[in-house]
């Protein structure tokens, strides 16, 4: 019966139809998905070791140790000191290089967890380098700016107070060549001896 063909062709028309659009759906909300995705995430999700390029023309290289807020935090292999830590600030990084494969794997769904470093911010580390009195040196976020070493003494909303003073020397009043009042925007990264 003609009928017969005419009911199976208009029923495979409409498994087509719905089909293409439960693919269209379905790519529309991982366009959605993805849209939403933030630069920790990706880097969280990401390879363990990352290129960096930051503002200040720095070029990094660094195995990564935690993603919080608005920082990334690693351990240098290439760029410094082998070994040494640093830590990075989300307004300084200008590109984050990664092969293909490694792209489109940070981009992959993650398990939804509460994780208490997704809440620290920069200023947090700053405060928590600052209780225990650590060595470190502020590379700036124009090139060849900064770079002095000390213990930061006091972190306020938007900037820190950095004690200038000689690697291994104490932060006492004779070893301190002065205070450099350090906004965070003019940070490039922050280097941690090894």
């Amino acid at each position: 019966m003609r009928f017969d063909h005419l009911f199976d062709d208009l029923e495979s028309q409409l498994e087509s139809e719905l089909g293409a659009s439960e693919r269209g759906v379905a790519e529309e909300e991982e366009r959605f998905r993805i849209g939403r995705l933030e630069l920790r995430e990706r880097l969280r999700e990401g390879p363990q070791s990352i290129d960096f390029m930051l503002s200040g023309g720095h070029r990094l290289r660094a195995r990564r140790v935690s993603v919080g807020r608005d920082w990334f935090s690693g351990e240098v292999t290439d760029g410094a000191a082998e070994g040494a830590g640093c830590v990075i600030p989300f307004a300084s990084i200008l590109a984050v290089r990664m092969d293909e494969a490694s792209a489109l794997a940070s981009t992959a769904p993650a398990p939804e967890r509460v994780r208490l470093a997704d809440r620290l911010s920069l200023g947090f580390v700053l405060r928590d380098f600052a209780r225990r009195r650590v060595w470190l040196q502020v590379h700036g976020a124009v090139a060849g700016s900064l770079a002095p070493g000390g213990t930061i003494d006091r972190v306020a909303r938007d900037h820190f107070d950095l004690a200038v003073h000689e690697h291994g020397s104490i932060r006492a009043r004779g070893n301190v060549a002065h205070i450099a009042l350090v906004p965070f925007s003019a940070v490039d990264w922050i280097q941690l001896e090894p």
